[in-house]
């Protein structure tokens, strides 16, 4: 029920000037707004995407006291116009305080998501997509569930841009976020809903398309962002809901996007103190836009430059 609720406010919002995807966008892009890819949230576009390595550090609940480290990674692939196929894994290390270090991979990841609604001139998007978490893929030194779990999600975008020009300096602003219903295939776990929200204000937005304002590199090729990830669980006893708030800054170049954030535990039962995230994005349909930046089935020739709209001055 809620994630009916929640189309239909992604419904409402877009009403007016909708466009249904039937022909290749470029990446990352809706209207004038370049939307970065997120690194604790997922954006809204079906692109090709690879994102590797994203490196996080946090500590564990309960005791004793776990430090954690993950190195991961993810691969998309768009087959169709706006629809892809999304491929990510995680190695783990567990440090124990006092215990033995485990490490592993955790069960591997594959998603696949559509884009449903876009508007350029209101730089929105909206997409639905699906991720199933395969039981028994991972590593049981480190305690990966041997039980599927399938989380259908809504995703979102939208840029304000397209507010009067009486308000220069709030256009920069866009929020993406994605709204989930966790289904385990067993009783083992609970069921959860799973969303997060990103608020960005984009440096980029601002001296392009706004006002050239002469803010130096590599300031004016960075976007600030503040991300919200929750965990609520509904039943089964799963306890607690959990989340982080995550503020950091993305920095855009011509083939990369470096992003760093500090990961701040909501409440004791998501952790006990502040982690660190880091994450690169590779734009490698503009490194080799004859293989990458275009479906695989049906989309003609090959996207012009997608890269971000890098200023150089």
């Amino acid at each position: 029920m809620k994630l009916l609720t929640f189309c239909g406010i992604i419904a409402a919002a877009a009403a007016g000037g909708i466009v249904i995807p039937g022909a290749v966008s470029a990446h990352g892009f809706e209207g004038d707004r370049f939307f970065p890819p997120t690194i604790s949230t997922d954006d809204p576009f079906a692109v090709d995407e690879l994102s590797v390595p994203t490196v996080d550090e946090f500590h564990n609940p309960g005791a004793p006291t776990t430090r954690e480290m993950d190195f991961g990674g993810e691969f998309d692939k768009e087959l169709l116009p706006g629809w892809d196929l999304e491929f990510s894994d995680v190695f783990t290390a567990l440090h124990p305080k006092g215990g033995v270090s485990t490490n592993g991979w955790q069960n591997f990841d594959l998603g696949s998501k559509l884009e449903l609604l876009q508007n350029p001139d209101h730089e929105f998007i909206a997409s639905i997509g699906v991720d199933w978490d395969i039981g028994g893929t991972g590593g049981k030194s480190i305690g990966v569930d041997s039980f599927s779990t399938f989380t259908p999600t809504v995703f979102f975008g939208k840029g304000f841009g397209d507010l009067p020009d009486s308000l220069p300096f709030l256009k920069p602003i866009a929020i993406t976020g994605e709204i989930g219903q966790s289904i385990p295939t067993e009783a083992a776990d609970s069921n959860a809903l799973q969303w997060g929200v990103a608020f960005e204000y984009s440096f980029l937005y601002l001296e392009q398309n706004v006002k050239d304002t002469g803010m130096p590199e590599p300031f004016r090729n960075m976007i600030p962002v503040v991300e919200l990830v929750m965990n609520n669980p509904e039943n089964r006893g799963g306890g607690a809901g959990t989340g982080t708030v995550n503020p950091g800054v993305l920095w855009e170049t011509r083939f990369f996007q470096f992003g760093a954030e500090a990961v701040i535990p909501i409440n004791n039962h998501t952790g006990p103190n502040v982690g660190v995230l880091f994450n690169v994005n590779i734009f490698f349909d503009d490194m080799w836009p004859k293989i990458f930046g275009h479906p695989l089935f049906g989309g003609g020739e090959s996207l012009p430059s997608t890269t971000p709209p890098i200023s150089n001055k």
